[in-house]
């Protein structure tokens, strides 16, 4: 599972603060700070471009020189797999990804046109856009989106380009191409949203994802209905595209000689490369079943790599890679393409590893109910990493914060790894600063200082808490089948806020602050404070007026924090104030507010343990989707005269290697700074698929 609440970190923290505030520990304080100001870090830029609604930052890694060549070819061809699937989320977002793409980059790259007009630029921000998202549906908000120049405009830039870098068809003329393009390019009722989650609908055939194709909900739910999910068993479906063909509902599974082959097999050829050089047995082990899965497609053979990856807990290098978390699906069966690659942050490691080494304490102490408690948490394995290169579902936008695997079963009898990404949070920090929204949307002098003194850690820690404890904690009950079969729709909305639940619930407790991790109790106010705020106000600036709340995180969050504002509010727990005509959170009892997150908690765990359907539904819809339009309207007024962008996202760093002959003698970092051309070299060296799946 992902944590993407970077929105709030954007608006509140700043990565000084964790430097100063991480540990109370002085000798190591000063440790951290030193290694701190001893990077390029002064001279670095973060921020890239800005276009649309959208900031590309820029991130270091810091420490890649140090390894040895061994590791620094681990890490190259592990970079190498991750771009190997780039193609791969591009289709798996919609059938018309690739065309997309293709015809962007084409006129990108070779329109003879004024490069400077207006139209041009407007063609130039949806390109952006489309990069960004890896395809024409918002990343984060779903929706389709245009070009804002003409489409006689656009048809221009068709005619202007190299007509052999068009993606036609055989054969096929340039007018008969602009037209077969022109409704997938304008036309916002074909495709108009990738994952439709609303109730009582056909959540399959109303999102135009390409996991399915001529199937219906009622018909996915019949066909996957005859797989045991019970116990130990895999998440079938997982890997594969269901489609019926001659009126046969059959899978098309991604895997070497099926669907997506071709990418597939050259990132099996980097990770061939990359079990030559691991760091140890574990990780060979862990590689060479993952090579297996991508040659077989065989589920239980995934399973068997993520045991394996779990137990290796001593490499300094990692790497994810694969269909991973199922956001992308409305029922939560089909995983998109993914890939991180990482290093051990080993400073800011200490904070997190040792939360982990109380996970059983979490879970002993926990409000939730006794039968649905892990008797023994096993092998929790938590460290910071500073990121390499990510790719697919996890770029250009980010989490901050990743628990695997994602099988309950896994987590439950093999232990799971957590991490949260510091050099990615770094960066964030860096430009949040500015950002001006303390000022803004806090109400009282009181509040602003602290979040200014412990924002940064609050947020941290609650991250650490989410990934490191929350998605860890609490178990199934006996016969109760997963959440893609119980919870349908509303399983991974309720898991994000089971898990942030957790963490709300912890940050409070004097335990964070005798294990060493956290100062004072202060910090738990100063994230029930930038939570709430969150959660009822500042996160609708991600959503358009007149719109519902759709993506799973946000929805989470505003199902906490709306259910614990209603239920609070005959004791006035938290109010909305309104001053000079414009409204703020006020907490008032923090115990308090901390009792209900409890209280919330259990019931969400006994929710998903039961597979209470009903239950799930109700908090979702009644707490998780709906936006007052008048707060919404005064908060996007208000953000607006921010002038800040409400998403962010990476250029991602270019891995060199230096050779000599055909031997690879040195690997270098370079740091590129323009997005655009970027996304032009990916799509020459890592366009591997065909337009057509």
């Amino acid at each position: 599972m992902r944590y993407r609440n970077y929105l709030k970190k954007c608006a509140i923290v700043s990565l000084a603060l964790i430097s100063i505030n991480m540990t109370t520990n002085a000798k190591e304080k000063k440790g951290l700070v030193e290694k701190k100001e001893n990077t390029s870090e002064t001279t670095f830029n973060v921020e890239a471009q800005s276009f649309a609604d959208l900031q590309v930052l820029r991130y270091q890694v810091p420490g890649f020189e140090n390894l040895t060549l061994s590791q620094k070819k681990l890490a190259y061809y592990l970079y190498q797999a991750a771009l190997s699937g780039r193609d791969i989320i591009y289709d798996q977002k919609s059938k018309y990804g690739i065309l997309i793409r293709k015809t962007i980059e084409a006129i990108y790259g070779t329109a003879k046109t004024d490069k400077k007009s207006d139209d041009w630029k407007k063609f130039e921000a949806y390109c952006g856009r489309v990069w960004f998202s890896s395809g024409n549906h918002h990343h984060y908000g779903n929706e389709k989106f245009i070009p804002e120049c003409s489409f006689t405009y656009f048809e221009s830039l068709v005619k202007a380009s190299d007509l052999k870098k068009l993606p036609k068809t055989p054969g096929e003329s340039i007018d008969a191409f602009i037209k077969r393009i022109k409704p997938i390019f304008y036309d916002l009722n074909l495709e108009p949203k990738v994952v439709d989650q609303r109730p009582n609908i056909d959540n399959i055939t109303n999102s135009s994802n390409n996991f399915y194709e001529g199937v219906t909900q009622k018909e996915v739910e019949d066909f996957y209905a005859k797989f045991d999910t019970k116990g130990n068993a895999p998440s079938w479906g997982l890997n594969s595209k269901l489609a019926k063909e001659n009126g046969v509902i059959i899978e098309k599974v991604w895997k070497s000689g099926g669907m997506y082959g071709a990418a597939i097999d050259k990132i099996i050829f980097w990770l061939e490369k990359a079990a030559t050089v691991a760091e140890n047995t574990n990780q060979q082990d862990a590689l060479n079943k993952l090579i297996h899965y991508y040659k077989t497609g065989d589920l239980k053979i995934w399973d068997d790599y993520n045991i394996a990856w779990v137990k290796d807990t001593t490499s300094l290098l990692d790497a994810t890679n694969g269909f991973i978390e199922v956001y992308l699906d409305a029922i939560g069966k089909k995983a998109s393409f993914e890939s991180a690659v990482s290093m051990k942050d080993l400073e800011e490691t200490k904070r997190i590893k040792a939360i982990a080494g109380q996970a059983q304490w979490f879970e002993d102490n926990s409000p939730i109910m006794a039968e649905h408690k892990k008797k023994t948490v096993k092998g929790i394995t938590a460290k910071a990493i500073t990121v390499i290169v990510e790719s697919g579902d996890a770029a250009p936008s980010t989490p901050i914060g990743i628990n695997l695997p994602n099988a309950d079963w896994i987590r439950k009898e093999h232990g799971s790894k957590s991490v949260s990404l510091t050099n990615i949070i770094h960066s964030y920090d860096m430009v949040s600063a500015k950002s001006g929204m303390i000022d803004e949307f806090v109400i009282n002098d009181v509040v602003k200082a602290r979040l200014k003194k412990y924002g940064a850690l609050a947020g941290a820690l609650h991250t650490d808490m989410h990934e490191c404890i929350g998605h860890a904690s609490g178990q199934i009950n006996p016969g109760v089948e997963t959440t893609d079969k119980t919870l349908k729709i509303y399983a991974s909305c309720l898991e994000e806020a089971r898990a942030d639940l957790v963490g709300l619930y912890y940050v409070m407790d004097k335990k964070l602050v005798d294990i060493g991790v956290m100062p004072d109790l202060e910090v738990g106010k100063a994230e029930y404070d930038s939570y709430m705020m969150n959660g009822l106000l500042t996160q609708l600036t991600r959503i358009k007026p007149g719109d519902q709340i759709e993506e799973a995180h946000m929805r989470n969050r505003a199902l906490v924090a709306h259910w614990a504002f209603e239920k609070g509010a005959r004791d006035k727990v938290v109010e909305l104030i309104v001053k000079d005509h414009k409204t703020y959170v006020q907490i008032n009892d923090y115990n308090k507010l901390r009792e209900l997150f409890g209280q919330l908690l259990k019931e969400i765990q006994r929710i998903k343990s039961e597979g209470d359907f009903n239950a799930g539904r109700d908090l979702v819809e009644n707490y998780g989707v709906k936006v007052d339009p008048n707060i919404h309207q005064e908060i996007l007024d208000r953000y607006k005269k921010l002038n800040v962008k409400p998403y962010r996202g990476f250029i991602q760093p270019k891995l060199v290697p230096v050779t000599k002959g055909n031997d690879i003698t040195d690997v270098k970092v370079e740091y590129p700074t323009n997005f655009f051309t970027q996304m032009m070299d990916y799509g020459k060296n890592y366009g591997f698929l065909p337009v057509i799946n």
